[in-house]
């Protein structure tokens, strides 16, 4: 987070960092209790980590390394599938593009 490109939606905020020690792409999620309870903490993780699987087999299949963390803000729990999916996918895109990959 400290070295990344940040990008920030209305739900969620992206850090991207190219990494080329790493042999693949990775993700990880930061969900505070500001989100909501447990429940809605697990419900936004699940999410994001599904979305992160489907970008990790269309967009990142080799082609370049990069290190992602997504942290979840506030709204996150109460957004719909497709927005946060579509807020994700677009921040990826912009920090992408950002770092030059």
């Amino acid at each position: 987070m400290k070295y990344g490109r940040k990008v920030s939606s209305d739900n969620l905020v992206v850090y991207l960092k190219r990494d080329e020690a790493t042999p693949q792409s990775r993700f990880g999620f930061v969900v505070g209790k500001t989100v909501g309870n447990a429940v809605q903490r697990n419900k936004v993780k699940r999410r994001c980590r599904a979305i992160a699987y489907q970008l990790l087999k269309n967009r990142f299949a080799g082609d370049i390394n990069v290190a992602v963390v997504v942290r979840a803000l506030p709204g996150a729990a109460q957004t719909d599938w497709n927005k946060l999916q579509q807020e994700l996918s677009d921040a990826i895109s912009v920090a992408t593009k950002k770092v030059g990959a």
